[in-house]
C-alpha cells in the first residue's frame, strides 16, 4: 500500500473541505501534518513550490501543500499571496475597506495545491481560480475571508452558502478537482 499523502496544514476546517471535495474514490489517504514552514514570497506558483519541496524534504515522503491568494483588481492583484497576513491584522471587513475610494470591486480567490512524492521529485501544481466582488462582510466569520469575497453569478457569499454549492464552485474545489484527475490517470498511487 503506497504512503499516505500528508497534507501540510494546521487547519482542521481546511482539512475537512479537502477531504470532502476528493472524497471516497480518491487513491492516495490523505493525513493532515501541522508543520511550521517559511513564509516564502514571491507569486503564488513561486510559494507553492518551495513550500512544497521543503515539506517533501522535511517528512522525507509524498506531500501535498495548499496556498491561497485573495486578489484585488483594484490594487493589482495584491494582497495576494499575503491574503492571511492583511487577514489577521484587518479582518473580513477591512478587506472590504480596502477598496473605499476604488469603483472596480472586483477580484478572484486563486488556489495553488502543490504535491511531490518525496524530497528531490518534481513538483507538481494544480490551479483553481474563482472570480467574484470584494463586499461588506456576510455571513458567519468561521473561515477565514470567506464573509467579504460573493462568486460571479451569486447572490450569496462563500460564508453564507451551502458547504456542497460553496465546495462546487470555489478556487479550491477547482483546483482539488485538477489534482484529483491526474491521481486517477496516473500511476503516481
Amino acid at each position: 500500500m503506497a504512503k499516505p499523502l500528508s497534507f501540510v496544514t494546521g487547519n482542521v476546517k481546511k482539512l475537512e473541505e479537502v477531504v470532502q471535495i476528493l472524497g471516497q474514490n480518491f487513491p492516495r489517504k490523505v493525513v493532515n501534518v501541522d508543520l511550521d514552514l517559511p513564509e516564502y514570497q514571491g507569486d503564488p506558483d513561486t510559494v507553492s513550490h518551495e513550500k512544497c519541496r521543503t515539506a517533501a524534504e522535511r517528512l522525507q515522503g509524498p506531500v501535498m501543500v495548499e496556498d491561497t491568494s485573495l486578489c484585488f483588481n483594484a490594487l493589482g492583484g495584491m494582497p495576494g499571496p499575503y491574503i492571511k497576513w492583511f487577514l489577521e491584522k484587518i479582518g473580513p471587513s477591512g478587506l472590504h475597506r480596502m477598496l473605499h475610494g476604488f469603483e472596480d470591486k472586483s477580484g478572484y480567490a486563486l488556489c495553488t495545491f502543490a504535491v511531490c512524492e518525496g524530497p528531490g521529485q518534481e513538483v507538481l501544481l494544480f490551479r483553481g481560480k474563482t472570480d467574484g466582488t470584494i463586499v461588506d462582510p456576510r455571513g458567519p466569520a468561521k473561515f477565514g475571508w470567506d464573509p467579504c469575497f460573493q462568486p460571479n453569478n451569486f447572490d450569496q457569499t462563500y460564508a453564507e452558502m451551502p458547504k456542497e454549492t460553496k465546495n462546487g464552485i470555489s478556487h479550491r474545489g477547482k483546483a482539488l478537482k485538477a489534482l484529483q484527475e491526474h491521481f486517477l490517470k496516473t500511476s503516481w498511487q
